[in-house]
């Protein structure tokens, strides 16, 4: 843009028609310039990009498809080859997304590592662990985020969808909220971007939770919740090839609730099921 060139160059005594003729345009141009410095066009993608700026830092798993698809929720007008050209700009990427050149290292903590792998409780609704699996279908991969009570092992919130957003957690996180009473409880996860998001943490500030994060690359911070999916994967997703998400959605649901929970028993628990080991606990400290 030269215009700006041209009102510098008046201010120091240069005319402006010997300006305008030296850069190659009219008069005519630079007035309506002057008269408006910013077209519609222009206003209208910063609009765009600031509600992207805020759609992406609410879920840095959005790409240019969600983010146009959020975008159209909150009234704004845009094609999704016009977001993708603005997002490409501003250099607005899904976390999941290959940016060749640029370093990809593990998003920084937003919460401190209350547990330092300490993996035990002393009573229900202390601590609960979290972590996000996937699993491929005929119509493409499914995805659970499960929270475990360290405690008893008993999974008491999950959510499962067809995408790996920050909306997932956060169904699972209220999902277990319904049924336990808490206060206080530690929720420890990964540094996964689904963690992270503004929308999680914020769910777990309205219902007084604290947060706790591992290290990077450590895998005994993934251990307790790896525990479980691994029985996940031998007893319900490696069973068979799921044909839709539908089908093996229903499997995870009935394995967990009928299985896991209230049929399964762990040596840990002195070979009670999660929920045996929770009611024992319940009615010896209520006597």
């Amino acid at each position: 843009m030269t215009y700006p060139l041209v009102t510098d160059l008046a201010d120091e005594g240069i005319p402006v028609a010997a300006t305008c003729r030296v850069l190659g345009f009219s008069k005519q141009a630079y007035f309506k310039w002057r008269a408006k410095p910013v077209c519609d066009r222009d206003l209208s993608d910063a609009y765009l990009i600031n509600a992207a700026f805020d759609a992406h830092h609410d879920d840095p798993t959005f790409g240019y498809r969600f983010i146009s698809d959020e975008l159209e929720t909150q009234g704004f007008v845009a094609s999704e080859n016009r977001v993708q050209r603005l997002c490409s700009l501003q250099r607005i990427w899904s976390v999941h997304a290959k940016k060749r050149g640029l370093n990809r290292r593990p998003g920084p903590p937003v919460h401190d590592d209350l547990v330092r792998r300490d993996f035990t409780a002393p009573a229900a609704n202390v601590l609960w662990l979290t972590d996000i699996t996937e699993h491929p279908t005929g119509e493409g991969k499914l995805y659970l985020c499960a929270i475990k009570d360290a405690f008893s092992n008993r999974i008491v919130g999950y959510s499962i969808d067809a995408h790996m957003a920050a909306a997932l957690a956060v169904a699972a996180l209220n999902n277990a909220l319904v049924t336990r009473d808490v206060a206080s409880t530690i929720v420890h996860s990964d540094r996964g971007s689904q963690f992270r998001s503004n929308a999680f943490v914020g769910a777990l500030h309205r219902a007084e939770l604290r947060g706790s994060m591992g290290r990077v690359a450590t895998c005994a911070d993934n251990a307790a919740m790896e525990s479980f999916f691994s029985l996940l994967q031998k007893n319900v997703l490696d069973t068979q090839r799921w044909r839709t998400r539908e089908d093996l959605r229903l499997a995870i649901v009935t394995w967990i609730e009928r299985t896991y929970n209230r049929r399964r028993r762990q040596r840990i628990l002195g070979r009670l099921t999660p929920v045996e080991y929770e009611t024992i606990y319940s009615v010896a400290t209520a006597a």
